[in-house]
């Protein structure tokens, strides 16, 4: 396909060949291709990112147990009302973050680049807790000993930090920073929302999920999920390095 490569694709130039025929009817391919000629660089590519690195750093199965625990003396009613409001204000977070981290940061002198790197380091860092089933940069066993004795866990410690933690933030800004074009911005705020969307149907669920998976299996889809986060916050710490040309 002719045009501009991406220059962000942390699954290699084709990252739909790892999904296979998920993405396909009976041979008819669901991707946008007239709007890729269109406009010349490979959308999908960027959102499948997005949505990826989103998605699992926020890891809405890791936080099951620890929304069971906290929810524990609630009746269903409410704790259906915990769990759409920490998923929406955790949604508002991430998105205020995305339209505002980068121009903080720039605020503060930290360059495009720094904050790539920086952001692929902390990502890295979540997908190592990741891989030994292990969340101490997300809650401490005092935030949640304190939510245990809190009337109200929504906002925190369950939207913050569980949900929106450093990494989720610090992975939103970088992505911000990465987007070439309004339509690559507007692919991260609908990373956010799928995020956010997904985060609330988990904890809606988390009774039969945990049921099905159970400490252990949750541990194996957390560790599963660390892993394809780790190529990814390589990635941008290689893309952050070569675009301040430290390396070719």
């Amino acid at each position: 396909m002719g045009g501009i490569e991406p220059r962000f694709a942390p699954f290699g130039r084709k990252p739909w060949a790892l999904l296979g025929n998920a993405f396909s009817v009976h041979g008819l391919s669901l991707r946008p291709k007239k709007l890729q000629h269109t406009i010349g660089f490979r959308v999908d590519d960027f959102f499948v990112t997005a949505i990826a690195s989103l998605l699992f750093v926020v890891d809405p199965i890791g936080v099951v147990p620890a929304y069971l625990a906290l929810s524990s003396g609630e009746d269903p009613q409410r704790r259906r009302r915990t769990a759409l409001r920490a998923s929406v204000f955790a949604t508002l977070v991430i998105a205020g973050f995305a339209a505002a981290g980068k121009y903080l940061l720039r605020a503060v002198g930290l360059s495009l680049e720094a904050l790539q790197v920086a952001g692929g380091l902390i990502l890295f860092l979540t997908a190592m807790e990741m891989l030994q089933a292990n969340r101490a940069s997300k809650e401490s066993p005092e935030e949640l000993d304190e939510g245990l004795a809190k009337d109200d866990v929504a906002i925190t410690p369950l939207a913050i930090p569980m949900l929106a933690g450093p990494a989720s933030l610090s992975t939103v800004a970088t992505l911000m920073s990465r987007a070439d074009g309004w339509l690559q911005m507007t692919g991260v705020y609908v990373a956010v929302l799928v995020t956010g969307i997904v985060s609330y149907i988990t904890l809606r669920l988390s009774s039969p999920i945990y049921r099905i998976l159970g400490q252990t299996g949750t541990n194996a889809l957390s560790r599963l999920l660390g892993l394809v986060l780790a190529g990814i916050a390589v990635q941008f710490v290689l893309d952050g390095l070569k675009a301040a040309g430290v390396i070719r």
